[in-house]
């Protein structure tokens, strides 16, 4: 590839990562949408329904107003695919950084990175490790950002189950929104992962959350049933829909292990993806 050929590639790129981010923290995908009209629809609880309408003006405002959906921004998370004609070297995740940069400008978008120790923040949603870059071979060139926002982050978890404890997913699932209670604002999504390793069920559960949620596999409402039962409730208020949609990805295991991990997201289940056309 010709530099010129690729200096026009990375500044696609880049642009292509702004007008993601932008997309996912303003218009929420139809298919999450649909989700929380049908869980709105079905709700019987007064305080409950009342809940679903607040949010429901919520999405319209930010879509009559283009500005995002929650002050919390979250941290950018990017997928991105590549295919083969397009090497990947360092200057592809420095254009994917100047579009997060460009992106916290022009939104704006609430500056969230910081050192984690320090705690010095850039300012500009960029850092060590951060935007979180996950990168796939694809046919296609295309970038999807995941915002992910602290409230729901901080209460997700990961256990090592034994082989023996299969029955027990479930329960690890229900009991990571009953501890979490009302603080990821719900109704939830829950992306599961299971199996991989350790790292890898984390992994697998967030990717999860890129899946369509409007429909769920028979485990999945199984899962999802399970946590409604809890009660918990739009915002924490009490209701029957504590949970959107629960989505559950999978990988092969050592045969000694079962990781499970539950990545919670709020109502605003963001993401967009742009294709990179240069």
């Amino acid at each position: 590839m010709v530099k010129s050929d690729r200096t026009a590639v990375l500044q696609a790129l880049s642009t292509a990562t702004s007008e993601a981010l932008r997309e996912a923290v303003i218009w929420l995908p139809p298919d999450v949408k649909r989700a929380i009209e049908r869980a709105s629809a079905t709700e019987t609880n007064p305080v409950a329904k009342g809940e679903f309408a607040n949010i429901a003006r919520n999405i319209a405002a930010a879509e009559r107003l283009a500005v995002p959906l929650c002050q919390d921004t979250g941290v950018p998370i990017v997928y991105l695919t590549i295919p083969p004609t397009i090497p990947l070297a360092d200057d592809i995740y420095d254009a994917i950084a100047d579009g997060v940069r460009q992106a916290t400008l022009k939104v704006p978008l609430r500056p969230n990175v910081v050192d984690p120790l320090t705690r010095h923040n850039t300012n500009d949603n960029t850092g060590v490790g951060m935007p979180a870059i996950h990168v796939k071979p694809g046919e296609r060139f295309t970038v999807t950002i995941l915002p992910k926002g602290a409230g729901a982050e901080n209460v997700s978890r990961i256990t090592m189950l034994l082989p023996s404890q299969k029955n027990e997913i479930e329960k690890f699932v229900v009991e990571t929104v009953l501890e979490a209670g009302g603080k990821p604002c719900p109704p939830v999504v829950l992306g599961v992962g299971i199996g991989g390793t350790f790292d890898g069920a984390a992994t697998l559960a967030k990717e999860s959350l890129l899946l369509p949620i409007d429909q769920m596999t028979p485990f999945e409402q199984q899962l999802c049933d399970a946590v409604n039962r809890l009660g918990i409730g739009p915002m924490g208020l009490g209701g029957d829909k504590t949970a959107l949609a629960v989505k559950v990805k999978t990988a092969a295991c050592h045969t000694a292990s079962l990781p499970v991990a539950v990545n919670v997201q709020c109502w605003a289940c963001r993401r967009a993806t742009k294709e990179v056309i240069w």
